[in-house]
């Protein structure tokens, strides 16, 4: 299904399951891609109904159109508590960024007056990627069966690019849907947002990571972005690879005090938008929390309000 950003698509799962279909995320709420799912149900997937719709994680291409599809169908969204907690609280918050902790956030992070601004234009998007979040819901854990046209998936939630990201492996024949929890050619975005200053999600990302080691390793991967994919276990060594490079690259920036926007510099040397801004300077955070998680780098806050990270000797 097509996304609006530079990244333009997005991989959707329909399923065999009985008498019925089982969906597996539900793009991004947009007419078009209504439409496309509209020629769908009135061409291949007419024989069928929709038995349910299982939602990886909250990001609205994901989620986008599980309100939608499961009000047209009479069916339940199934997904993990924290990520229907968390897309709940943001389709009813009017605007989470335009808070005082949003600007002390962005101003510890290193952010002059032009950038500032920009976070005080930036609204918050996603009541309208999203339909409405279904009031109630089918919760799915780590670990959960999940029964398919009468073989058995199981529930992997993995964390750091999201709360408690659902993945389906199927382990008759070693299939994983793993959402953007493990992605083929780029790397899953791992932030830190204001709503949760201090948190490590890289730490999160690459210990969850651990928990596909033990799948088999010709795997056949469905991801969200780009092709599905074998070569498990390359794949995550290259991520957790990609990491360290990039932590490296941060501890040498540091050898003298930095604010995280500096860092910024020295993660993404292309020009940054600023829908991607947000994103970078997430990142950017997430890896000097890590390193101070690890020891390797430590925090001062400077008189200005704004923090300073410096590698430790």
């Amino acid at each position: 299904m097509p996304l609006p950003f530079q990244l333009d698509h997005i991989n959707l799962w329909v399923l065999e399951d009985g008498e019925g279909w089982t969906l597996v995320d539900t793009g991004i709420n947009r007419e078009e891609v209504r439409a496309a799912w509209e020629v769908l149900f009135a061409g291949p997937l007419k024989s069928r109904p929709v038995k349910r719709v299982i939602v990886t994680h909250f990001h609205p291409d994901h989620m986008g159109l599980a309100g939608w599809l499961t009000e047209k169908f009479g069916v339940e969204m199934w997904t993990t508590q924290t990520e229907w907690a968390t897309a709940s609280n943001l389709y009813v918050d009017g605007d989470p960024e335009h808070t005082t902790r949003a600007r002390d956030f962005y101003h510890a992070a290193g952010f002059g007056v032009d950038l500032m601004a920009e976070v005080d234009k930036r609204q918050n998007p996603y009541p309208k990627r999203i339909s409405p979040v279904p009031e109630t819901f089918h919760k799915i854990e780590d670990g959960d069966i999940i029964e398919i046209d009468g073989l058995d998936w199981r529930i992997i939630v993995g964390t750091g690019h999201s709360p408690e990201h659902a993945c389906l492996y199927r382990s008759e024949d070693h299939i994983l849907i793993s959402g953007d929890q493990i992605l083929p050619k780029i790397t899953p975005n791992v932030s830190v947002w204001p709503q949760f200053p201090e948190k490590n999600p890289l730490d999160l990302f690459l210990t969850s990571l651990d928990k596909f080691r033990g799948l088999d390793p010709e795997t056949l991967v469905l991801p969200s972005h780009n092709w599905p994919f074998r070569g498990l276990h390359e794949r995550l060594d290259q991520l957790a690879h990609h990491h360290d490079e990039r932590l490296d690259d941060v501890v040498r920036a540091c050898a003298e005090p930095l604010n995280a926007t500096q860092v910024l510099g020295h993660l993404f040397k292309r020009e940054l938008d600023s829908h991607q801004l947000f994103f970078a300077i997430g990142e950017s955070l997430a890896h000097l929390h890590y390193l101070i998680g690890q020891g390797r780098m430590v925090k001062e806050t400077g008189p200005d309000g704004v923090d300073l990270f410096q590698a430790s000797n």
